[in-house]
């Protein structure tokens, strides 16, 4: 099966799209398939990867982040799916990746790709102190017709979890399905807990090795809610002082982020970490995940440090919800500081009378994948199409 991704969101110094697209290639790599990556970058290029290829179109920088660019003319994109000619296109934001990708006349099946739900990730971040989640979707209405508009362009719209394929459904976007997303299981375990590390961490925070370690991660972005965790944390730590708090990121806010750091004490910023490896030891060697953003379609980084045996402070919405009912955790209203530093003390002290940590078991990267490539088998075959990889039946 040959698949073409038309990702608007794709950057190599991107954070859950870009670990989801080196996933995909090398899922595809391993049995018999094909993925070309069609992403908006600093010039036109193809670069060549195991499992398929990035097709990157020259386009403008995103406003306010140079991590990414934005697809402006749709000529050469359509030109590239013309090239590529593939079994399926896929839609990866609901922008103008998506639009161009539901605009190409081509006959392939049609997926939009739910990556990012936009009214979690900015209205009910911005607004939510003064609405209620109900009448901020109301307040959107006008977004919600588009979306759905843009639905009847595809044949399905996947989403990363049941909760959200709901959440569409309710919406009446056109075959909203679940795929839900899944971790290297075998990279993240409570077995890469390196103690040498962990007390290296709560040293820089100014914290003995008796101390608890609290770690975030992710973009440094106002839906992750750094400023709520880090006075959440500071709440905290007047009851507890024997705590520390490092986040691993960058992205935008990365200044107002680091002032607010650098006015807490016990806290550390840290730039993101690209090898796997180490980020695996990194989130075993802590004690507690803390998370802000209730705006998570899926919740990778919640995955992993659950998987490595963390338990979680969560938001009470968004895919990271979902995901820290199923372990250990706490939940506590999205966005709210005090709420939040009641989650850590009242984790904390669940621990302390109970520590055991049951590692929670994520699905692998790979079911994920067969999941969503038997979709696309199935719809493929209902047009009475096989590509010559799924009559061999490795799709």
């Amino acid at each position: 099966m040959k698949i073409a991704d038309v990702s608007g969101f794709y950057s190599e110094t991107g954070g859950g799209v870009a670990s989801y697209v080196r996933q995909k290639l090398d899922y595809a790599a391993r049995h018999g398939h094909e993925v070309v990556v069609i992403a908006p970058g600093a010039e036109s290029r193809v670069e060549e990867r195991a499992g398929g290829r990035i097709v990157w179109v020259k386009s403008p920088k995103m406003p306010f982040d140079d991590n990414y660019h934005v697809f402006w003319r749709g000529a050469e994109v359509w030109a590239a799916l013309d090239r590529e000619a593939a079994d399926v296109v896929e839609g990866s934001s609901p922008w103008r990746g998506g639009w161009l990708a539901g605009a190409w006349p081509g006959d392939a099946v049609k997926s939009l790709v739910f990556h990012q739900d936009f009214i979690a990730g900015y209205p009910y971040t911005l607004l939510g102190g003064m609405m209620s989640r109900e009448q901020l979707d109301g307040l959107f209405a006008g977004y919600w017709s588009y979306v759905r508009r843009l639905s009847r362009r595809f044949d399905i719209t996947v989403t990363g979890g049941e909760w959200l394929a709901a959440r569409l459904a309710a919406f009446e976007l056109k075959s909203p399905v679940a795929a839900p997303f899944g971790i290297e299981t075998e990279r993240f375990s409570p077995a890469k807990r390196d103690e040498e590390l962990r007390r290296s961490l709560l040293a820089a925070c100014g914290v003995g090795s008796e101390g608890k370690l609290l770690l975030a991660v992710g973009r440094l972005h106002p839906e992750k809610r750094h400023s709520a965790m880090i006075e959440a944390f500071d709440r905290a730590r007047q009851s507890r002082p024997a705590l520390g708090f490092v986040i691993i990121g960058d992205g935008p806010i990365r200044h107002s982020v680091q002032t607010r750091v650098d006015r807490t004490q016990s806290v550390r910023l840290l730039d993101p970490i690209k090898d796997r490896e180490n980020m695996a030891r990194h989130l075993a060697s802590a004690d507690v995940l803390v998370h802000g953003s209730g705006a998570e379609t899926y919740g990778l980084a919640v995955a992993e440090a659950m998987a490595s045996g963390l338990p979680v402070v969560s938001p009470d919405a968004g895919g990271a919800a979902d995901l820290a009912r199923k372990g250990r955790s706490r939940l506590y209203e999205t966005g709210n500081a005090r709420a939040c530093a009641e989650a850590i003390l009242a984790l904390l002290e669940d621990l302390e009378r109970d520590p055991v940590v049951k590692p929670f078991t994520a699905g692998g990267a790979d079911a994920h994948f067969d999941t969503l490539f038997g979709l696309y088998g199935a719809l493929l075959e209902a047009r009475g199409r096989r590509s010559p990889t799924l009559a061999r039946g490795s799709g």
